[in-house]
């Protein structure tokens, strides 16, 4: 029987993110990883043959970590509390998690698939899959049918405005005093919008 491994991934990993919060990505080095833990060099080059693989692992670790406070926002059965609470958590996720909310815009799942489509190939595609369900529920209990406008209003709502705002925290190490209560007031104004008003014809959702 093989003696279990003293660091496991997630030691791996979380060490990264440290290296990454002290001096930035080029940090996560297996050998900076290996010394922050106290663990032999090999043992990181084993699971993480480069740096890159260590910090995409860790990008797609920092996604699910933020997908679950949003998918759980979204559960609430009334639409104006689950998109309340969305904006909310996209915001005061990035600001108290800085690193990983600067990891998050570093790289794009395509990119990421291209570059390790056997270490990270299978992970990486089906990554999305939880949060497309969700805003697709989400379209369906706040307008009664899901095709391409609601589902483009749900996603400006509760992704894109929010996204954005998230992208200003990170520039700005804080979150502006003002910043929760804009965001959510737009996020409501695109989502009790007259759609007749503002749609040209909805076509059918994909």
């Amino acid at each position: 029987m093989g003696r279990t491994a003293k660091y496991s991934e997630q030691d791996m990993l979380d060490a990264a993110l440290e290296l990454i919060a002290e001096d930035g990505a080029h940090a996560a080095t297996a050998v900076a990883v290996a010394k922050r833990l106290g663990a032999p060099s090999g043992s990181i080059y084993h699971r993480f043959p480069s740096r890159d693989l260590l910090v995409a692992t860790l990008w797609v670790r920092t996604v699910q970590r933020f997908q679950r406070g949003f998918l759980d926002a979204l559960a609430s059965p009334d639409p104006r509390i689950a998109a309340e609470r969305a904006v909310r958590h996209t915001l005061d996720w990035s600001t108290a998690h800085p690193t990983e909310a600067k990891l998050l815009t570093r790289h794009r799942r395509e990119d990421l698939i291209a570059l390790w489509p056997d270490e990270l190939g299978d992970e990486l595609r089906t990554l999305n899959d939880d949060v497309a369900r969700a805003v697709r529920g989400f379209a369906a209990a706040r307008f009664e049918r899901v095709d391409s406008a609601t589902l483009g209003r749900a996603r400006l709502a509760l992704i894109d405005l929010p996204y954005s705002a998230a992208r200003l925290i990170i520039r700005e190490a804080a979150q502006p005093p003002w910043l929760m209560r804009s965001v959510l007031a737009a996020s409501a104004a695109v989502l009790e919008a007259d759609a007749d008003a503002s749609a040209g014809g909805d076509g059918a959702a994909a």
